[in-house]
């Protein structure tokens, strides 16, 4: 059994951005900074960022999305094909929407050698080695940038519909697996809200609005990871992090995990799923019985981000214990059920309230796991 990584504590992936990176994308703004030096201040946060990751006593360390503005749309803008254009709307949480931002595809969808990312990830691993600790980078699932296209986002491609893109998509997220290996990146997550949507009957009636062919669409995002993953090298571990929507700390979807659960856990090639598990709409934990014996990990995601109030130990505990009896407690993993800052403007709680949950989900970790 191995849990190295992911690790018995672990996290999703983005903080809270500190005051030097947001004044500084101001100036940008203002065209008082460029790029270079937004760079270098991003630089220094990153710096000390891993070594507060570490000295909270995680294994594992990121960048927090320090250099994004937001955890998907960064991504996929920098891919051949496909660009970020304003809408009429934004995407709906409960009571707020996001900037109206979304996605259009104008050619053949692709990986290109020098996607900025992979740069990022090169200044993160000497950092995080120096640290101590493993470094970790998180990309938005292949399965996000078709269930976030509108109706009219294929438009001027060559692609006639949704299920056109498939065999492109697959064969860029290979590429980007190849090219996050060739670069030393050996902890590599994909980010995906894509599932969470499957078990929203609301989400699903928005999605087939939007052109998605949606009866049996979780055996064919199955099939699209698994094309994804297919050449994944054997010392590298992918794992996925499963979102019911993170802005500002509202959610979008409502479902428990049982009706992408099969194929989720059964069928896709994942060595980890970070799954929510902090509040009654992400249901309970029946669906880990499709999770199969071996090596795979599940991270319960039982550490809520959308408020600073830190969770009782003793209900954390006996929360795990529940899991474990769907699922093997060696096979479980503990995390925050998000990142804390999906996007730029992030969760509302303080860095203070941040760390401390960080530092609690370290602390149960090595109670539950001794190893951990």
């Amino acid at each position: 059994m191995s849990v190295n990584p992911p690790f018995r504590a672990d996290i999703v992936g983005s903080f809270l951005r500190p005051e030097s990176v947001k004044a500084a994308r101001a100036r940008v703004a203002a065209g008082d900074l460029d790029a270079a030096g937004l760079a270098l201040v991003e630089d220094e946060a990153i710096t000390a960022l891993v070594q507060r990751e570490a000295a909270a006593g995680l294994k594992v360390a990121t960048d927090g999305e320090f250099r994004r503005s937001w955890w998907h749309f960064d991504f996929f803008g920098m891919l051949d094909g496909v660009n970020v254009v304003e809408l009429d709307h934004g995407i709906q949480f409960q009571g707020v929407q996001t900037r109206p931002l979304g996605l259009h595809i104008d050619r053949q969808i692709g990986f290109p050698a020098d996607h900025p990312m992979l740069e990022h990830f090169r200044f993160l691993k000497p950092v995080a080695e120096a640290a101590g600790v493993t470094p970790k980078f998180s990309i938005p699932a292949p399965t996000v940038l078709d269930f976030r296209l509108e109706s009219d986002a294929l438009e001027g491609s060559h692609y006639g519909g949704h299920d056109d893109i498939f065999e492109d998509l697959a064969a860029t997220y290979r590429a980007a697996v190849q090219a996050f290996y060739d670069a030393g990146c050996r902890y590599l997550q994909f980010d995906d809200t894509a599932w969470a949507y499957l078990c929203s009957d609301v989400e699903l009636a928005k999605a087939a609005e939007r052109g998605i062919r949606t009866d049996h669409l979780a055996e064919r995002y199955a099939s699209l990871i698994t094309a994804s993953l297919r050449d994944k090298p054997a010392d590298m571990v992918i794992t996925t992090h499963v979102c019911r929507g993170n802005f500002r700390s509202t959610w979008i979807s409502s479902g428990g995990y049982e009706p992408v659960a099969e194929q989720l856990l059964g069928e896709t090639p994942f060595d980890g799923y970070f799954l929510e598990y902090d509040s009654e709409r992400a249901g309970g934990f029946e669906p880990l019985r499709f999770l199969p014996k071996g090596d795979k990990v599940v991270e319960l995601g039982l550490i809520t981000t959308k408020s600073g109030a830190l969770e009782d130990v003793d209900a954390i505990t006996r929360r795990i214990e529940e899991a474990a009896a769907i699922a093997p407690l060696e096979q479980l993993a503990l995390s925050p059920q998000c990142g804390f800052a999906s996007t730029e403007e992030g969760n509302v709680l303080s860095e203070a309230e941040q760390w401390a949950k960080i530092e609690e989900a370290v602390a149960i970790a090595a109670k539950v796991w001794p190893d951990a």
